[in-house]
């Protein structure tokens, strides 16, 4: 399978029906333009449907970033369709019936951070550090951190992230039950390839009927909110601090919200 921003591998043999979904934007800290959104879904599509493949290993490349979110050096339009291709990117509303686990090999903020609270199972290497800097730079985090991240990891922790667009560690992000674990850089791959092996071993027809249930729990309640999302996106886009946000946040300075 070809793609620019994104690399898929596959394994068909029966001891590792595995997939691993790498963003390969380490140049631009693996940041989610269109395009590498449009192939994410493709690349998750096609393992979905694959009859063999039982679980997905998700990383990025490089050692700084697992995903540092939306490029805003790119179109950062929002139209309802834009929205959407955003949201099936990040599996943001997405019944989905096979596991995901996570290695997070750098830094994992704002949509690589709503990408992760997609996955099932997490491990991160000491140096990676997490956040919502949305609010920061004046964006409205719509890839479904306002919804999940409560469920995840309780109200006054997501509060804080979400509302301060401070990092955290992670050592604090595994202390909240964002990961699982802090994994050696070097293990990082190698324990995330045996929690894989040990799900994809179970039953598959078990394994997805629970993966199944608990998606469509998670997408419905994500999927309810989606009107008020576009609602709050696009005045907070059209409003006062959007183009200084930004604005700042390309020329690396402290915006000004007088």
């Amino acid at each position: 399978m070809g793609f620019e921003n994104i690399l898929v591998a596959m394994t068909a043999s029966e001891d590792h029906p595995l997939t691993t979904v790498t963003i390969n934007r380490p140049d631009k800290l693996n940041a989610l333009n269109q395009q590498t959104l449009r192939e994410l879904t493709e690349a998750v599509t096609e393992f979905a449907n694959s009859p063999t493949q039982r679980v997905m290993l998700l990383t990025g490349a490089g050692e700084k970033a697992f995903c540092s979110g939306a490029d805003l050096s790119g179109d950062l339009s929002a139209t309802p369709q834009e929205s959407a291709m955003i949201g099936r990117g990040l599996l943001k509303t997405s019944t989905f019936s096979k596991p995901i686990v996570a290695a997070v090999n750098g830094d994992c903020v704002a949509g690589g951070l709503e990408l992760l609270l997609a996955s099932d199972i997490r491990a991160a290497a000491p140096h990676a550090r997490f956040g919502l800097p949305e609010v920061r730079w004046s964006i409205y985090p719509f890839g479904g951190a306002t919804v999940k991240l409560i469920e995840q990891s309780g109200y006054v922790h997501a509060m804080d992230l979400l509302l301060t667009a401070e990092p955290i560690s992670a050592d604090s992000a595994a202390a909240l039950g964002l990961i699982n674990r802090v994994v050696p850089a070097a293990e990082l791959m190698g324990w995330a390839i045996a929690k894989a092996e040990v799900i994809a071993a179970n039953s598959p027809s078990a394994v997805q009927a629970v993966k199944r249930q608990i998606s469509a729990t998670i997408a419905d309640h994500a999927g309810s909110r989606e009107a008020l999302d576009q609602e709050l996106g696009d005045a907070v886009r059209a409003g006062p601090h959007f183009d200084e946000g930004v604005a700042a946040f390309l020329e690396k300075r402290n915006p000004n919200y007088e």
